[in-house]
């Protein structure tokens, strides 16, 4: 009988070991399944709320938007801390879901709009017993903005296609001006000043050791005889920035001016600073 009595205790001892190693990797299979259930709704047509949603691309697992069940601090601050600047975020608080089925039918019910929301690109999961945090997310900086050879041909062709047009700048009424070239010493300024405020995180035309937008010109080798330079922060794609610039006067004026004759523009990201992308575009005329 002591031997029976033994070997149960070892048993039962070898079960204590063994349980808090199955209990994470039950706990991933249980979110990346309630994953596969959110984007199997969000691939075919849906009716939420009265409208029908069209079919939609899946959402991606992100491990630093799996926030803490419970998480009571600035959702923004917070993502941040873990390398995600977001655009746009919500969080969503699931409250007695036993099970991965429960946990969806709560969402399907309370929650459809939000999942078929085409602006959220990216998700993160926790569970803790019954209780389920979901972030929905879109990243600041635009993917599709990394390659820098087609920004700056987006940049050219959206400052170029804002030209053709009169318009007002502020008070200020600008004609039709022709359209800029594309000059590589204005892109390396342009990008030195991008970098400089990303990793300093500061926003401003003059840099840390007192450089002006014509220091940075004559240090990239341009030598043109008028230089301007527009910046901006926190816009995720080349429209944003056009965009931004369009709707401050003195930065449309910049853009529209006639006298400039050359462009170059860059932006850098670095998701601990503030704004988390920096832009900058500088103009010239030879």
């Amino acid at each position: 009988m002591r031997h029976t009595l033994r070997c149960s205790r070892v048993i039962s001892l070898c079960l204590l070991s063994v349980l808090p190693m199955l209990a994470p990797a039950a706990q991933a299979a249980d979110e990346r399944q309630l994953l596969q259930a959110i984007n199997g709704y969000r691939a075919h047509p849906q009716r939420c709320d009265g409208r029908t949603s069209p079919a939609l691309a899946p959402l991606a697992l992100k491990s630093n938007l799996a926030l803490p069940v419970g998480y009571g601090g600035s959702l923004r601050d917070g993502l941040k801390a873990r390398g995600y600047q977001a655009a746009m975020v919500q969080s969503i608080k699931l409250v007695g879901a036993r099970d991965v089925n429960a946990a969806f039918a709560m969402l399907r019910s309370d929650y459809c709009d939000s999942m078929l929301d085409s602006q959220y690109t990216d998700i993160g999961l926790t569970r803790s017993g019954r209780q389920w945090q979901l972030v929905l997310a879109r990243p600041l900086i635009d993917s599709r903005s990394s390659d820098g050879r087609s920004a700056d041909k987006t940049l050219l062709a959206q400052v170029n296609a804002a030209r053709a047009k009169p318009r007002m700048c502020g008070r200020q009424r600008f004609s039709a001006a022709r359209p800029l070239s594309w000059n590589s010493a204005l892109k390396t300024a342009a990008l030195g000043h991008s970098r400089s405020m990303a990793t300093g995180d500061y926003f401003a035309h003059q840099g840390p050791d007192g450089e002006s937008p014509y220091d940075r010109a004559r240090a990239a080798g341009y030598r043109g005889r008028q230089i301007g330079e527009n910046i901006a922060a926190g816009q995720g794609s080349p429209s944003q920035a056009m965009a931004s610039w369009l709707a401050s006067p003195g930065h449309c004026a910049n853009l529209m001016n006639p006298m400039f004759t050359q462009v170059g523009a860059a932006s850098t990201a670095d998701t601990r600073s503030e704004y988390g992308i920096y832009w900058t575009m500088m103009f010239g005329a030879k």
